[in-house]
């Protein structure tokens, strides 16, 4: 059986909802048959009490910076808030140290700014929302490569997605990675999202159909030669 892996969810105020509610989503329904599930999720913010939202939604974190578990996952979110937030040493030192040890580090749109205050993006690929390529380019090393034209990219350790959306697409491919692809279209199917074929794997999957899988589409084609669809 493999380990529970714990997956910090990063919340700031005026944090996009989606960016970190979207992959919040996709961790925690994430084999629920299973015992014990196989991501522990949970949230986590600088210090303790209410984070407001883009949008005005309030949200309690479980954690703060100083007491939350060891992630093997994290996430960083985007929003407006990123841009006050990268100026926090307190937050940008707490992502680098996290990272150091997490299995994997997923952001999702303007999260990437966070990782490239934080030093993180050195000699990799890197994405965000296309209407913060700018502001990113900005920010990164001369040996970080940007990729506009990618929904996400994977340098191994960092995953950085593209905006809001591309955040669910990314975790999905998360998943895909850490528990195969079975499991990602599992969840998929549970929450009704339409999985696209870059979230899995090469290699394709060994169970039936899934009906949130669209005949015709290019994820229906790609699944056709296996017998999933």
């Amino acid at each position: 059986m493999s380990k529970q892996r714990n997956v910090a969810i990063l919340i700031f105020n005026d944090v996009e909802v989606l960016d970190f509610c979207g992959p919040f989503e996709v961790f925690a329904v994430t084999g629920r048959k299973s015992t014990p599930v196989p991501f522990n999720v949970y949230t986590v913010a600088e210090n303790p009490g209410p984070v407001l939202t883009w949008n005005q939604m309030s949200v309690n974190p479980k954690y703060s910076l100083r007491d939350c578990p060891p992630p093997d996952v994290l996430v960083v979110p985007g929003g407006r808030g990123t841009r006050s937030e990268m100026t926090r040493p307190a937050l940008t030192d707490w992502i680098r140290d996290a990272s150091a040890n997490a299995e994997v580090v997923l952001s999702v749109c303007t999260g990437a700014l966070l990782l490239a205050k934080a030093g993180l993006l050195d000699g990799l690929l890197a994405t965000t929302h296309h209407a913060a390529m700018d502001e990113l380019r900005s920010v990164i090393a001369p040996s970080t490569t940007l990729c506009p034209d990618k929904r996400f990219v994977d340098n191994g350790r960092f995953v950085l997605s593209g905006g809001i959306s591309a955040g669910i697409d990314a975790a999905f491919y998360v998943v895909a990675r850490l528990l195969g692809n079975d499991t990602a279209l599992e969840t998929a199917e549970h929450m009704e999202y339409d999985i696209k074929p870059e979230s899995l794997l090469a290699g394709g999957t060994g169970k039936g159909a899934f009906k949130y899988v669209g005949v015709g589409s290019a994820l229906h084609d790609q699944l056709k030669g296996t017998g999933s669809a």
